[in-house]
């Protein structure tokens, strides 16, 4: 049987998850599988052990090691589900050490780590894009999430670093490539000089000019700096596509998150965006029925998808981790927040298809990645007319849309 690697999560954990790839490979471990677990939710955890369940009646002589944020938090838990061999903390699945050990349960302090090594990995299997991790861990204390504690504090990997791993994944043939972390726009605050992250892309982008496309993950809106919006607006091979880490549109509900932002920041910074990069387009996370949010409060959230032009949403119901302020906060019923939860996917499919109509008649530019299939530089699905090798860039014009996305024919 061949190495079996199941990731849950954010795409940091894509990345992650090549990287133990290797190490596993090279403690000859191919007939393992590896679990790369999420605590973001509730949800993300049920899955994960779902699959480890499952995993354990198709194998059940698999070894199962699990890792990732929720084995972080609470390693014991994970470590007595059936068929689970090993659990390795979030520092330890990136060495190679941990691999050969045979102790069942390998999870350090992770709020002491204070440095964050660089990882250079040759590709990402059949994807077609390559992530590249720049900064790791949060300062951050939000009221609802846990993350911090399965991450620890934040840590940042040196530019030369970055750049090297760049141009290695260029050089395998990689078009476009995703800066990754858990707290990105709080990069280089521990590095000498203390660089932040536009800096680090207008760099990056000078250093690999045979890079065609980068393109960010989540940002804060309240810490864009000021060379990150100077590169939002010269820089064409920075991809216009930004998601927001939002949460939610109402003042009130913001502070009870411990957000650093405001809604009249987060409209702002949108339409700032968009008067920069006119081709640019938008998404945010949003958090539907947070402890105490009452239908006004909703209200404000389901007006900011219009206010700031949001075109892609990600959002979730609000899901209580224990340990965090926002669970012992007064909680709103399940089935309210699901409610709220569909209202606000509703209001985020029809900016989509709004989007997506609006591009009717442009030139794209593509990047294929399963026969028909690819993303334009905004992240639009893209639907083509004909077959494109996966890792191909190619232009097409937009010959029409819908809710699925764009379609296309190649030119």
């Amino acid at each position: 049987m061949s190495l079996d690697i199941r990731t849950f999560g954010c795409r940091l954990n894509m990345f992650e998850s090549e990287v133990m790839r290797g190490h596993a490979e090279a403690a000859n471990l191919a007939d393992a599988i590896i679990v790369n677990t999420c605590a973001v939710t509730a949800e993300a955890e049920r899955q994960a052990r779902q699959s480890i369940r499952r995993a354990h009646r198709e194998r059940p002589d698999a070894p199962i090691i699990v890792t990732g944020c929720a084995a972080q938090i609470n390693p014991d838990g994970w470590a007595s589900l059936p068929g689970v061999t090993r659990v390795l903390g979030n520092q330890e699945k990136l060495t190679a050490e941990a691999w050969t050990s045979t102790r069942p349960i390998l999870v350090a302090d992770i709020m002491t780590a204070r440095q964050t090594a660089s990882h250079l990995i040759d590709g990402f299997g059949s994807r077609t894009r390559a992530f590249i991790e720049i900064q790791q861990g949060c300062d951050h204390r939000c009221t609802f999430c846990i993350i911090p504690f399965g991450r620890g504090p934040s840590r940042s990997i040196p530019m030369g670093a970055v750049a090297a791993q760049l141009r290695a994944l260029v050089a395998r043939g990689y078009h476009e490539a995703v800066l990754t972390g858990v707290d990105l726009t709080s990069y280089g605050a521990d590095l000498p000089a203390a660089p932040k992250l536009g800096q680090l892309v207008r760099r990056l982008l000078a250093a690999v000019p045979e890079l065609p496309r980068l393109r960010l993950s989540s940002i804060d809106p309240a810490e864009i700096d000021d060379d990150l919006w100077q590169a939002i607006a010269e820089e064409k091979r920075l991809m216009p596509h930004l998601h927001l880490s939002v949460q939610a549109g109402n003042d009130m509900i913001l502070k009870r998150m411990k957000r650093r932002h405001s809604r009249a920041q987060v409209i702002e910074a949108a339409h700032k965006a968009r008067a920069l990069r006119p081709d640019l387009a938008l998404g945010a996370d949003l958090i539907a029925g947070f402890p105490t949010e009452d239908d006004a409060m909703f209200a404000d959230t389901l007006a900011l998808i219009d206010e700031a032009q949001l075109d892609f949403l990600h959002v979730f119901p609000f899901s209580a981790r224990a340990g965090t302020p926002a669970a012992r906060m007064p909680q709103l019923p399940m089935p309210v927040r699901r409610v709220r939860a569909a209202q606000l996917r509703a209001a985020g499919a029809l900016a989509a298809a709004r989007h997506y109509h609006g591009q009717i008649g442009r030139r794209i530019s593509v990047l294929a990645e399963r026969d028909v299939s690819g993303h334009a530089a905004d992240f639009s699905p893209v639907r083509l007319n004909i077959p494109v090798a996966p890792g191909a860039l190619i232009e097409a014009i937009v010959t029409g849309a819908d809710e699925a996305g764009l379609i296309a024919e190649r030119l």
